[in-house]
């Protein structure tokens, strides 16, 4: 069964189109409006082994805030969907990412329950456009529509750009991880029965 999700959409900030192939090779096609987002997706995708393909259009003329914000409460709800009953999945994953200066830690549990812990410095405000106090407002918004707990630590690091991409390599790998198939899992990996 093809674990894919097609999601869209609208408001009156934005219009996103999301679709996610959990069991994809890499291939990302991501054009939000805002360049360094598009690159900071363009590493979930890859490094998650998941197919990516979004199309975003925003008042970005305002700033990138709506666009980010609707783009990853997208994504999240792709994500969640794309699991579907999440039999047979390994349900945590957790990876340590070093990039140059930086090393950054994530653990993933897609648990059904919406928790981030987010510690990470604010090295500069903006990196060319993109205002980096967003990177955070990305997780909270994938975790709150996924329903899934992520933890980022950022543990070293002065660069910005490699403190933001850290952590999007981070998560990736922790996500492929979690959302990997399990030949032992004969059923919901959860002693309640339900995730």
């Amino acid at each position: 069964m093809a674990r894919t999700a097609r999601v869209e959409r609208a408001t009156k900030e934005s219009s996103v189109l999301v679709d996610l192939n959990l069991d994809g090779t890499g291939m990302v096609d991501v054009e939000t409006g805002v360049p360094f987002f598009d690159h900071m997706l363009g590493q979930l995708g890859r490094h998650g082994g998941f197919d990516l393909y979004v199309r975003t259009t925003g008042d970005v003329e305002v700033d990138s805030h709506h666009t980010v914000e609707d783009t990853s409460l997208a994504f999240g709800q792709a994500l969640r969907e794309a699991l579907g009953d999440k039999v047979g999945i390994r349900r945590f994953g957790d990876a340590y990412v070093p990039l140059d200066d930086t090393g950054c830690q994530a653990a993933v549990d897609l648990s059904g329950r919406p928790y981030l812990v987010h510690e990470a410095p604010l090295t500069v405000e903006l990196i060319g456009t993109f205002d980096t106090t967003l990177i955070k407002h990305i997780w909270e918004s994938i975790v709150a529509t996924a329903q899934i707990c992520i933890h980022v630590r950022v543990l070293s690091g002065n660069n910005a750009h490699h403190v933001g991409e850290a952590q999007f390599k981070a998560v990736a790998r922790a996500l492929r991880d979690a959302v990997a198939l399990d030949s032992r899992v004969l059923d919901v990996p959860s002693t309640k029965g339900s995730l």
